[in-house]
């Protein structure tokens, strides 16, 4: 289930575990467990038998299992088959296979062009 672009595994809530309250983990942090609170972390993996009741803040966001809040991602969110994700989404890239629900909105922001304007030297002579 990793994503090309995850980083090294550096967390883990095991599929018996239960936690509440937030959790702010550098690296790639893998959810199989129950967590009630807002998680921030570099890569977030959600296992299929995961639930996450909160808002959750990563650079991507690979969703197979259950939350229910909003998420926001700095490159990209995606809902496996089996993923299921009630809330908003914000991120620059969306994919959502054959099977997965998203019930919320989702805001997908355009990066703004750099224009970079010349100045010209004003010579008088």
């Amino acid at each position: 289930m990793f994503h090309k672009n995850t980083e090294k595994l550096e967390s883990f809530i095991g599929g018996n575990s239960a936690f509440k309250g937030d959790v702010d983990s550098r690296g790639t942090l893998r959810v199989d467990g129950v967590v009630e609170g807002n998680i921030t972390a570099d890569w977030l993996i959600v296992g299929e038998k995961a639930h996450i009741t909160g808002d959750i803040t990563a650079r991507g966001i690979i969703i197979g299992g259950k939350i229910d809040g909003n998420v926001k991602a700095k490159e990209i969110v995606e809902i496996k088959s089996k993923g299921n994700l009630s809330g908003e989404i914000i991120t620059k890239k969306l994919v959502i296979a054959e099977g997965g629900i998203f019930e919320g909105a989702s805001t997908m922001p355009r990066e703004e062009p750099k224009v970079i304007e010349l100045q010209t030297a004003n010579k008088s002579g």
